[in-house]
């Protein structure tokens, strides 16, 4: 079950999957969002309404990525990035990708869902007030369609708040993540709506 794989201290998933939906800050836009528990692993989708794409991340049961697909206008993915059995990442076309060595997680700018994943796997909620953690994840443009490695900073800056801050151009994204370990507001960008229809919260 997931609850016994999950190494954090946030309330765990239930294997009957969890669904939420966030907007945008000016609440002209919604993403829905659904995590299920599949095959021993997860499987986080979004459909995210203002930029009209979907992604798809296969997530092992410790929320190390596996897989990520992302869709725009083809029934077939425009990207597509997973990890082989020697954990180097890949294309879908067969092309490694030694440019990504080194990291795990992958984000998206256009959702508040990518960046609880790093703290989720690594148990960052553990860090005192205060305490940062730096690493480097996998950055997707959604317009261009690039992958590009990136340090980022994760610093705890209140009992359930967050800085996210990236190496070099000093980028910040802070947010709330509620009880599950996933973001519930991002001021001026997101907040969370009602759960989607047949969610479980």
């Amino acid at each position: 079950m997931p609850g016994q794989t999950d190494p954090m201290s946030f309330t765990a998933f239930s294997a009957d999957g969890h669904a939420v939906e966030w907007a945008t800050w000016d609440d002209a836009h919604r993403e829905t969002f659904t995590l299920t528990w599949e095959n021993e692993a997860w499987t986080a989708t979004g459909h995210v309404g203002r930029e009209d794409v979907q992604y798809v991340m296969r997530l092992s049961a410790t929320w190390h990525v596996r897989q990520f697909l992302l869709f725009r206008d083809l029934e077939e993915p425009d990207l597509w990035l997973a990890l082989d059995t020697r954990h180097h990442w890949g294309e879908m076309n067969g092309a490694y990708r030694p440019d990504l060595h080194g990291c795990v997680d992958i984000e998206l700018d256009c959702t508040p869902f990518t960046p609880a994943i790093p703290i989720r796997r690594l148990g960052l909620d553990r860090l005192g007030v205060g305490e940062a953690a730096e690493l480097p994840i996998i950055e997707v443009n959604v317009e261009t369609l690039s992958a590009v490695p990136v340090l980022v900073r994760y610093e705890r800056v209140g009992e359930s708040s967050w800085r996210r801050v990236t190496a070099g151009d000093g980028r910040v994204r802070e947010f709330e993540l509620d009880d599950h370990g996933l973001v519930a507001v991002e001021p001026g960008r997101f907040r969370r709506r009602r759960p989607a229809p047949g969610a479980t919260r």
